[in-house]
């Protein structure tokens, strides 16, 4: 198991957990050990239920209790997970959501089902290459996000989850087409001057979909023409581009090169003060976000905020949040897509298990 480093540190490596093991014998035979608790590995079973799947299950799972009961298994969790003492956390709020997860993962007791995860496709053009990031969400500590790019689109694919939002959802997407100009860094501390240039984005959003989706008999007789201005190309959900976006997107100061600096507003949250202090260029996006168990989920406008090719961050306009993501350095072997299909269907695989 590979774990996120402890909260909020996202630029530290991830944590490495050997779950089970197996012994190859002679004739083809093997013994499959757990190692789960802290009593030294025991006998469990390992099943291959179909291509790409498996399930583990321990026989012994006495040997995972421990002779204090459940409050020293909690607390024993609570240092190794978030590096610290229930007594260290303050916040009411989030000492509910952290025995929440205790609760949720240590029922399992290592009976568990893997199924394949692809690395996204990597292109030329890409705005920085795909792949896993570390990201912090608030109380719910750092969870594993996945970018991936289709088109005009980036989306972040939550690869863990929390009470919330559950692995599989996308957390964010990014309209690539909408770059959005943030101010100097005297207006970028207010944060209604920041929100209001967000939303009149999103509305010029909301309107181009509504044009897409052919609601203005006007513009839908013009769209031929729009797009041969803008040449071929379609977005991931496979709507045509509008050669105005590209236009009004080139019109715009070229950030990448030089950068600009970046203060988060005033009464944004942030769990991790040490963000970078310059950006290269920033998108329109949004953010998912819902009720504890994924109650109510409606995606909120936000601000995409590329750093540089390894650290993003995503502002929150609703939750007044900033989210801080660092590249996973780890590599993981045999990972890659076959093919773009095949990391597609994946994806679909993975947000079915939880929608």
């Amino acid at each position: 198991m590979y774990l996120p480093p402890h909260d909020p540190h996202v630029d530290d490596p991830m944590r490495f957990k050997p779950l089970f093991r197996i012994h190859l014998m002679e004739r083809k035979s093997a013994t499959v050990e757990c190692m789960y608790g802290h009593k030294g590995p025991h006998n469990g079973h390992i099943q291959i239920v179909k291509k790409d799947e498996f399930s583990t299950k321990c026989n012994q799972t006495d040997h995972h209790r421990m002779s204090g009961g459940r409050q020293e298994e909690f607390r024993t969790w609570l240092r190794e997970e978030w590096g610290r003492t229930l007594e260290d956390i303050f916040h009411e709020h989030m000492q509910e959501l952290i025995l929440m997860k205790f609760i949720y993962t240590s029922q399992y007791d290592n009976c568990l089902t893997y199924r394949r995860i692809y690395l996204p496709p990597s292109h030329p053009d890409d705005l920085i290459k795909p792949g896993l990031f570390k990201g912090t969400y608030g109380s719910h500590g750092l969870e594993i996000v996945m970018l991936s790019f289709h088109g005009h689109r980036a989306r972040g694919t939550k690869i863990t989850g929390d009470p919330n939002i559950p692995a599989g959802q996308q957390t964010v997407e990014i309209d690539l087409r909408h770059r959005i100009q943030l101010p100097d860094v005297e207006n970028l501390r207010n944060f209604n001057e920041l929100s209001r240039i967000v939303l009149e984005v999103g509305e010029q959003v909301r309107q181009e979909q509504q044009r897409e989706a052919g609601e203005d008999p006007v513009l839908a007789q013009e769209q031929p023409a729009r797009e041969a201005e803008a040449g071929p190309g379609e977005d991931g959900g496979g709507k045509p581009s509008d050669g105005a976006d590209g236009a009004a997107a080139a019109e715009q100061p070229d950030q990448s090169s030089k950068g600009q600096p970046f203060v988060l507003p005033m009464g944004v949250s942030s769990r991790n003060e040490d963000y970078p202090r310059s950006c290269r260029m920033c998108f329109y996006g949004t953010g998912l976000i819902a009720g504890h168990g994924f109650t109510s989920p409606e995606r909120t406008p936000g601000v995409f905020i590329l750093f540089d090719e390894d650290r993003f961050g995503f502002i929150w306009l609703e939750l007044k949040s900033f989210s801080l993501y660092s590249r996973v350095q780890a590599a993981f072997r045999n990972a890659d897509a076959p093919s773009l299909q095949a990391f597609d269907e994946m994806l679909k695989n993975i947000q079915s298990l939880t929608s």
